[in-house]
């Protein structure tokens, strides 16, 4: 009988007493940047990011991917140019590497090591910080990635001779889901 109860018990006992190594997966998001220019302010958004995480012996990969083409600034013409400028029909997607301690996922705030690929250049971002708030076995993380245009190569378009400002911030909305 004590065994047939250890049994029921371990079957039903969840992963996570036993530091079970985890997945997860990106649900419903939202990744926006900010372009400013004297003259008028521009955001472009996209709600196409896909987005896996696998947490193994203490340790979390997150990789989240969105198409350059999926943002949205309510303007076709300056999503061409975007395009254009970013070089995404050469480089067609924007990838986010997340490496953290599994520790972290816990945490009312995160602070997150990212390297982000985009425009054919990769840039390194240290300790950004990302609020964390659970919705039952969801988790959804907000903040913002400090990224500029020279991080990435690109050089500022301009309107009337005058540049747009090299600071683009990228702000996050996610929601991951346990697999």
């Amino acid at each position: 009988m004590n065994r047939k109860i250890l049994a029921v018990f371990l079957l039903l006992a969840p992963p996570a007493l036993f530091g079970a190594d985890g997945q997860w997966v990106l649900g419903p998001s939202t990744l926006s940047y900010h372009v400013s220019h004297p003259l008028h302010e521009s955001v472009g958004v996209s709600h196409d990011a896909r987005g896996k995480g696998v947490c193994h012996t203490g340790q979390c990969d997150f990789l989240i991917a969105v198409p350059v083409k999926s943002f949205d600034s309510k303007d076709s013409n300056r999503d061409l140019h975007m395009l254009q400028v970013t070089r995404g029909g050469q480089f067609p997607m924007v990838t986010v590497r997340v490496l953290l301690p599994e520790s972290e996922l816990t945490s009312a705030t995160i602070h997150c090591d990212l390297e982000v690929q985009f425009a054919g250049q990769t840039a390194h971002y240290k300790q950004v910080a990302f609020q964390r708030e659970a919705h039952g076995n969801d988790i959804r993380i907000t903040g913002t990635i400090p990224a500029t245009l020279s991080d990435f190569k690109i050089d500022p378009p301009s309107l009337l001779a005058v540049p747009v400002k090299n600071d683009t911030p990228i702000k996050v909305e996610m929601t991951w889901h346990p697999m």
